[in-house]
C-alpha cells in the first residue's frame, strides 16, 4: 500500500494512496475466517463455518468491511507518515477521490487537525465600557411598578361608571342568530377591562356601564376562532354589571418590602437596594448581548490568526445552508435542488461567516482553558430547567428533548462563552 502526504496548512493534510485488490482480498479472507467462528449455518457446527460459505452468504458485506479496513490502514499510514498524533485529528475526513478500478482503488482524503491556538495578547481585544448605574428615578419607578402588581382589587366605595383597568363582576349570555351557544354563559364572572381576555370589542363596550345596568354587547368572532361554528360570526351578549373593583396601591413601606422579599427583617431601603441591583443587571445584560458580546467576538476573531480545520468549516456551512433552506418557500427550494451551481454560490456566500463562527469556537475553547473557566453538566441542566419553568414548559420533557437531539454540548458551550466573556469584561465582579 503506497501512501503520500501533503501538508495543506497547519490544520489540514492531504493523504493520497493506492489500495491494491490483493490487500482487499486478504482482508476479505481474514474477515470470513473470523465471521465463520461466530456464525451458525445449517449443515455446519457453530464456529466451524468455512470461509467460502461465509463469502457466498455475505460477500458484499465482507467486501465493504474489507475496503473500510484497508482505508483505515491507509489513513493510519498517512498519519504516521505525517508525524502527527492521531488524537489531534478532528471530525470526519473529506474524500477528494475514491476511484475504484479493476486492480486497485485510488484514494485522496483530507484530514483535519485541531488548531493550536496560542492564548496570548487577547486582553487588548477586550472592548472598554462603562458599567451602567441605576438612577433614583428608575428605582422609584420600578418600586411603584412592583407595588402596583401587588395591589389587590377592592369594591369601589362610591358608585361610578366602569373605566379602563377596572375589575368587573358580570353575568353574560351569548347568542348567534338569536340562539344561545355552548360556553357563552357565565354568572358573577370577574373580567378585568383592558386585559384582552374576551373577544375584541367586548371589553370596550363594558366601559361606561353602571351598577346593576343591563346591556346588549354586539361583537364579531375572529375568523381564526377555535370554534369553527362561531368563527367569523356576529354575536350578541346580554350583560349585567354587578360590581366594580379597583386596585388599591399598597403603601411603600417596610411591610411591603418584607412581603416581597419574604424576609421579616427587610426594610424599604433593602428592597430599593435589591431593585437597584436588578436594574443594573438588566442594563448590563442588554449592553452585553447587543453590544459587548458581538464586539468582543469580532475583536478576538481579528486578533487571532490560525488555520482552520476544513471539514469543520464545511459542516458549519452545511448547518447554515440547512437553516436557510428551512426558511425558503417551496418554489425557491426547488430552484436550489435543481441547480448545483446556485447551491455552490450560496455556500461561497456563507463561507466567511462560517469560518468566523468556527474560529470563534476554537478561540473560546482555548481562552476558557487559559482562564480556567468551566461549566459543570449540573449547571447546564439547571439552566435548561429554569428556562423551561419560566416559559411554562415541562422541565423534564425539555431536558429529555435536548438529550435526545444532542443539544446539550451546544448549550454548555454557550454558557462557557458567556462565563468567559463576563470574566474578560469584568462583569463577574
Amino acid at each position: 500500500m503506497k501512501v503520500t502526504v501533503k501538508k495543506i496548512d497547519d490544520a489540514n493534510i492531504l493523504v493520497s494512496g493506492t489500495i491494491e485488490n490483493s490487500v482487499i482480498e486478504t482482508n476479505v479472507d481474514r474477515l470470513a475466517r473470523e465471521a465463520g467462528k461466530q456464525m451458525k449455518v445449517d449443515g455446519f457446527r457453530q464456529g466451524k463455518v468455512p470461509p467460502h460459505v461465509v463469502k457466498k452468504l455475505h460477500g458484499d458485506k465482507l467486501r465493504q468491511d474489507a475496503e473500510s479496513d484497508a482505508l483505515k490502514s491507509l489513513m493510519d499510514l498517512g498519519v504516521k507518515e505525517a508525524g502527527i498524533n492521531a488524537a489531534e485529528i478532528i471530525g470526519e475526513p473529506i474524500f477528494k477521490k475514491y476511484d475504484k478500478q479493476d486492480e486497485k482503488i485510488e484514494v485522496e482524503l483530507e484530514l483535519s487537525l485541531r488548531p493550536d491556538v496560542k492564548a496570548e495578547g487577547y486582553e487588548k481585544a477586550v472592548p472598554a465600557f462603562e458599567k451602567p448605574e441605576a438612577t433614583e428615578k428608575e428605582v422609584e419607578e420600578k418600586l411603584t411598578e412592583i407595588a402596583a402588581q401587588q395591589a389587590p382589587f377592592e369594591k369601589i366605595k362610591r358608585k361610578r361608571m366602569v373605566k379602563d383597568g377596572d375589575m368587573t363582576l358580570i353575568d353574560f349570555e351569548g347568542f348567534v342568530d338569536g340562539v344561545a351557544f355552548d360556553g357563552g354563559k357565565a354568572e358573577k364572572f370577574n373580567l378585568k377591562i383592558g386585559s384582552g381576555q374576551f373577544i375584541p370589542g367586548f371589553e370596550e363596550q363594558i366601559i361606561g356601564m353602571k351598577y346593576d345596568e343591563e346591556k346588549t354587547v354586539t361583537v364579531t368572532f375572529p375568523e381564526e376562532y377555535q370554534s369553527k361554528d362561531l368563527a367569523g360570526k356576529e354575536a350578541e351578549f346580554k350583560v349585567k354589571l354587578h360590581e366594580i373593583q379597583e386596585q388599591v396601591t399598597p403603601e411603600l413601606n417596610d411591610e411591603l418590602a418584607q412581603k416581597l422579599l419574604q424576609d421579616e427583617k427587610a426594610t424599604l431601603d433593602t428592597l430599593k437596594d435589591k431593585l437597584k441591583e436588578q436594574i443594573v443587571s438588566e442594563k448590563v445584560s442588554k449592553i452585553y448581548n447587543e453590544e459587548l458580546k458581538p464586539k468582543l467576538i469580532e475583536a478576538l476573531v481579528a486578533h487571532f490568526d490560525f488555520a482552520l480545520p476544513n471539514n469543520i468549516v464545511e459542516q458549519e456551512i452545511d448547518a447554515k445552508i440547512n437553516a436557510k433552506a428551512r426558511e425558503m418557500k417551496e418554489e425557491e427550494l426547488k430552484e436550489y435542488q435543481e441547480n448545483s451551481e446556485k447551491v455552490e454560490a450560496l455556500r461561497d456566500e456563507v463561507r466567511e461567516e462560517a469560518q468566523n463562527s468556527v474560529k470563534a469556537t476554537f478561540i473560546v475553547d482555548a481562552l476558557a482553558k487559559k482562564e480556567e473557566v468551566n461549566v459543570e453538566d449540573q449547571e447546564v441542566s439547571q439552566a435548561i430547567y429554569y428556562e423551561a419553568m419560566m416559559s411554562g414548559q415541562d422541565p423534564q420533557q425539555v431536558i429529555k428533548y435536548y438529550q435526545e437531539n444532542n443539544l446539550l454540548p451546544a448549550v454548555k458551550m454557550g454558557m462557557i462563552e458567556d462565563k468567559l466573556f463576563g470574566k474578560l469584561l469584568g462583569l463577574d465582579k
